[in-house]
């Protein structure tokens, strides 16, 4: 009888037991890497994840927030004008920075200006940041300023992409 009572609790305690795992972690309610990823239908969520890419240096990550028709606009100012490079050239620049740093710092600050120019679709976004790019040789390289991003998405649903940057740093 005594063996009888150990195999049906073996039996129908197994049942009960399987499904679970004493060694893992709870499962929690939510996104768990809400603070790591940015919902990038907001405004503050794209600038999250423009700064994850840069401090993860991580193309692909970066490439996905950029429209195909960006543009990167920058003062010249040994010629004294403004110089501009697209989509490609941007990518292949932001893949040598990564690959050539150990580390990137990017710190968002203030929002200087937000303006809606076409409601929900397009923004400007005037914002300033401390930027800190070490070398893989070890030189360490601080820059402060702001940029202003033109960006733009399909619908209010959509993500943020990035049409337009003007760097507006003085370097």
């Amino acid at each position: 009888m005594r063996t009888l009572f150990v195999i049906a609790f073996l039996w129908f305690g197994g049942l009960f037991v399987s499904g679970c795992n004493p060694f893992a972690p709870a499962l929690e309610e939510g996104n768990p890497f809400g603070d790591l990823l940015g919902d990038p239908t907001t405004v503050e969520g794209f600038f999250t994840n423009f700064r994850n890419a840069y401090e993860l240096r991580d193309v692909s990550l970066y490439e996905s927030l950029l429209d195909s028709s960006f543009t990167f606009v920058w003062h010249d100012f040994d010629a004294q004008v403004d110089r501009e490079w697209g989509f490609a050239q941007d990518l292949e620049t932001t893949r040598r920075l990564f690959q050539n740093s150990s580390g990137i710092r990017l710190q968002w600050n203030q929002i200087i200006a937000q303006d809606e120019l076409i409601p929900l679709l397009q923004m400007r976004v005037v914002r300033s940041f401390n930027l800190t790019v070490t070398l893989e040789q070890g030189d360490v390289f601080r820059t402060d300023g702001n940029v202003n991003f033109q960006l733009i998405r399909a619908d209010s649903l959509s993500s943020w992409r990035l049409k337009r940057w003007r760097d507006e740093s003085a370097l």
